[in-house]
């Protein structure tokens, strides 16, 4: 029997990266990075050089399609396998990272007249802009007493779909009124596969207030917003939202010519990056927490009913395994501290020291951060870099280290970023377990579990749980390629569920990380001081963080 292969394409927040997987074990054959040629858009717009306020994050739409361009011929050409062997592919992406597109479904930052318009481009899940968006909805959900605000730890984040068209409506209604759809780059992405324009249901679901059995929120909630807004879900959010899994139809002549598959084969409606790696981990039952571990981290948990947690991202059905809830939560910030400490504060000693030992400064820091205790830094940091998703849904959040002194040095500061992002993961799962969803033991994937081991060791003691580590380098990537075998089906080479292809293709590491009992004591009092200072800098009792912004900005 001929052995059969499906591609999944990962969309991360600097690259696109596609991995072509043979089905019967999961093997990852082939695979191969596109780095975005435009990058993270946050200074200044390309080519006219409009400058972006704060907290903007932005996308160049053509950098997705660059990705298809380049690393689907890649991993084809060096793999050797043939295209009528592959019988499907899948996309994962980023969320919510949203753009409004026209009438022919072309993004209109395309359009020469809005291409010098910010809210014409791609909005990346962390443009943090639409903030007050953000504020009034949750205001008005709460006055109202509308039943979906609980369901998302009561919050809606300004990350998410909506607060980002509120504030489109709000600084650019031009664009506003010239967009036909707003739609997650993920399902557009799929729109230029397949010439369809569907939406899949794990971003409607998280990120867009959408709920399998109620649908969007009442237009009357809408016109409580904005009356402008009041018909957004019949008009500009329209369209059919399909199940993970499900075919979003066939891939067109004109993709296959670009990528050199076949026309026809089968595209898998759009996800998300870290729910696809669910699966790709063998996570298909309750009590398994798993972190996607990038530049920020996604927490994906399964539950047998719906629960209220705090600060949760959302808790949507079917939403990651079908039959069972998905909850999400998530950090903003993780490897994008670990990015800022080694770009914008690291002495030049270290970096020569690391060079001139053959290391990577990463590697070097974590070396020299291993040789100390728990506590014995002297240091306590609050991870709230690019504010707190989860558990306090609050953007204008900032970072803090305590306990500086004149002999500190740069591997305590390292260690203590890395424990500072491990006590946020302990508040997540601390708020999980007591509202009864349980997290029995951890699951990590993404690049930061693969690099630094330190890290991982510190989330054991920190979380006093047991982890388990992908056995991928590209974990939602091969969660993405089994979601296109089950959009083929068992007929053509792929399988009939999702559990049926995690069964085969998912693996993880023999190697686990426990929890050491010593470093665990210790870091519990860390955790009581850590608790104490989220709480009081988060909480509203010294909103300074805050202050300090709105100085700075009518210091500008």
């Amino acid at each position: 029997m001929e052995k059969k292969y499906t591609i999944g394409v990962d969309y991360g927040t600097q690259s696109g990266r596609a991995v072509l997987v043979e089905l019967s074990s999961g093997h990852e054959v082939a695979d191969h990075v596109t780095p975005y040629p435009h990058h993270v858009i946050d200074e200044y717009l390309p080519g006219s050089g409009v400058k972006l306020d704060h907290d903007w994050a932005l996308q160049h739409p053509d950098d997705y399609l660059e990705v298809l361009r380049r690393s689907i011929p890649a991993v084809l050409k060096e793999s050797g396998v043939k295209p009528e062997d592959v019988i499907g592919i899948g996309i994962d992406f980023t969320a919510c990272t949203m753009l409004p597109v026209d009438e022919a479904g072309e993004p209109l930052c395309f359009r020469e007249e809005f291409v010098n318009d910010p809210h014409s481009w791609v909005k990346l899940w962390k443009h943090h802009a639409a903030q007050p968006e953000a504020d009034k909805i949750n205001q008005i959900a709460a006055e109202r007493g509308e039943d979906f605000l609980p369901r998302y730890g009561g919050k809606i984040s300004s990350e998410w779909m909506i607060a980002k068209i509120w504030q489109i409506l709000d600084e650019a209604p031009e664009i506003y009124e010239r967009t036909d759809l707003f739609l997650e780059a993920t399902d557009w992405v799929i729109s230029q596969m397949t010439g369809k324009v569907v939406r899949n249901s794990c971003t409607a679901g998280y990120k867009a207030i959408w709920h399998k059995q109620t649908g969007f929120p009442s237009k009357e909630y809408f016109k409580a917003l904005d009356p402008r807004l009041e018909n957004l879900t019949d008009t500009k959010l329209r369209g059919e939202v399909i199940a993970l899994g499900s075919p979003a139809g066939g891939l067109t002549d004109a993709l296959a010519e670009l990528t050199g598959l076949k026309p026809g084969i089968a595209v898998a409606v759009g996800n998300v990056d870290a729910h696809a790696a669910v699966p790709a981990v063998g996570v298909v039952t309750p009590g398994k927490l798993v972190m996607a571990m990038g530049t920020s981290i996604c927490h994906m948990l399964l539950g047998t009913e719906e629960k209220q947690v705090e600060g949760m991202c959302g808790v949507v059905e079917d939403g990651i395994i079908p039959g069972l809830y998905g909850y999400e939560a998530g950090q903003s910030a993780v490897g994008d501290i670990f990015e800022w400490f080694v770009e914008e504060s690291l002495p030049a000693y270290v970096k020569d020291q690391a060079e001139k030992e053959g290391l990577g400064i990463h590697q070097w820091l974590e070396r020299e951060a291993a040789a100390y205790r728990p506590g014995e830094t002297g240091l306590l940091a609050l991870d709230w870099w690019n504010g707190n998703r989860s558990v306090l849904v609050d953007t204008d959040l900032t970072g803090m280290i305590l306990g500086l002194t004149l002999l500190t040095k740069p591997q305590e500061v390292y260690r203590a970023l890395l424990e500072a992002t491990a006590f946020g993961t302990r508040k997540i799962v601390d708020a999980f377990h007591s509202s009864g969803v349980p997290v029995d033991a951890l699951y990590a994937c993404g690049g930061l579990p693969q690099k630094n081991r330190l890290l991982m060791q510190i989330y054991a003691d920190v979380t006093n749980r047991e982890i388990y580590i992908a056995d991928s380098k590209q974990t939602p990537a091969l969660g993405a390629a089994m979601f296109a075998a089950v959009a083929a089906g068992a007929e053509a080479g792929g399988y009939n569920s999702i559990i049926d292809a995690a069964a085969s293709m998912a693996r993880v590491k023999e190697e686990t990380f426990k929890p050491i009992p010593a470093n665990v004591e210790i870091y519990e009092r860390l955790y009581e001081e850590y608790s104490k200072l989220h709480d009081y800098f988060g909480r509203g009792e010294n909103d300074v963080m805050k202050r300090l912004k709105a100085i700075k900005k009518s210091a500008e």
